[in-house]
């Protein structure tokens, strides 16, 4: 399912609009501040941009899900986990997407019902859900239990991992229908202390989000580009200097698009798990391309050298 909104209600065919995906995930803390403010009519971003830039945010489960609207000139940027980033990119044959920035660190782990179960090797026989299937959680989950010797396959295995959306993942966890779950935050924390989860793994400072954006749309409009990659890379410096007001923030868009009432303490436990960082380096991705040749979700021959633009010096022909 896919949710939009416009930061004001009316859009003249003057104003210029800046469509921006994101997913309703802690990992997600810059548009979901972002959204929030725009909820309130005080964007962070529109006020960045210049008068006559309006953002519609739309909200995705997962990052599959949001590089197809990429590939549909639905969206024209959108915060995503790598894998799905990468895999569009050479899927499209490096045509298609750019990296413009980083943005969190960290907020994934594998959670697990039994606090007995210490290893991979306890998980044999069990099911394993992950958000969407070649979304980042979903690559690194089938990569790290095959390097942990298990045999995982798309449809069964040692493991059965189970692709499903993050609401359902806590309902079935919650019930004992299922055994564990990779995800991220604010699902993590969820499943920890309203489900009596355990986390068995989780990965250190691992690349939980990036900003991306639509190849035509960045030649197109490098200016606005331009100007909502600086205004990102503020915006991630405020969450960082700010963090009760980010949090509170985060806290409420989430318990808008979620339609339950998120505790502040759960963002607050969330947090530790965190680190906001828009630094991007090339080197950082070429583990996402193995894990995904190793999971059997990628067989494509990989070229990342056009991966990362950066908006602030890259020059396109007006």
């Amino acid at each position: 399912m896919v949710v939009a909104f416009l930061s004001t209600a009316v859009v003249s065919a003057q104003e210029k609009v800046v469509r921006v995906g994101f997913f309703p995930n802690i990992t997600h803390a810059q548009a979901l501040v972002a959204a929030n403010m725009s909820r309130e009519g005080k964007g962070w971003f529109e006020a960045r941009m210049g008068s006559g830039v309006k953002i519609e945010w739309f909200v995705f489960n997962a990052g599959p899900s949001a590089m197809e609207a990429i590939f549909a000139k639905s969206i024209d940027l959108t915060y995503v986990g790598p894998s799905p980033a990468i895999n569009a990119y050479l899927r499209s044959n490096e045509k298609e997407i750019r990296a413009l920035s980083g943005a969190v660190r960290g907020g994934e782990a594998l959670v697990v019902r039994n606090p007995e179960w210490k290893s991979a090797a306890d998980l044999r026989g069990k099911i394993i859900c992950t958000p969407q299937l070649g979304n980042t959680q979903d690559v690194a989950c089938r990569a790290w239990l095959i390097n942990q010797g298990l045999r995982v396959t798309l449809v069964g295995g040692d493991v059965r991992v189970i692709p499903m959306d993050n609401p359902s993942i806590f309902a079935q966890f919650s019930q004992g229908a299922i055994d564990g779950a990779w995800t991220v935050e604010p699902w993590v924390s969820r499943l920890l202390t309203e489900a009596k989860g355990h986390i068995l793994y989780a990965p250190k400072d691992s690349i939980a989000t990036l900003l991306v954006a639509r190849v035509g749309f960045l030649k197109d409009q490098s200016d606005l580009v331009r100007k909502f990659v600086i205004a990102h890379r503020e915006l991630t410096a405020w969450i960082k200097a700010h963090p009760a007001d980010a949090q509170k923030r985060i806290c409420e868009e989430l318990s808008i698009r979620m339609r339950t009432r998120l505790p502040l303490d759960l963002v607050r436990r969330a947090w530790v798990r965190l680190r906001f960082d828009d630094a991007i380096e090339l080197q950082s991705f070429e583990q996402f391309v193995r894990d995904a040749r190793l999971a059997g979700l990628s067989r494509i021959h990989s070229d990342l050298s056009q991966f990362i633009e950066d908006p602030l010096t890259a020059k396109f022909p007006q």
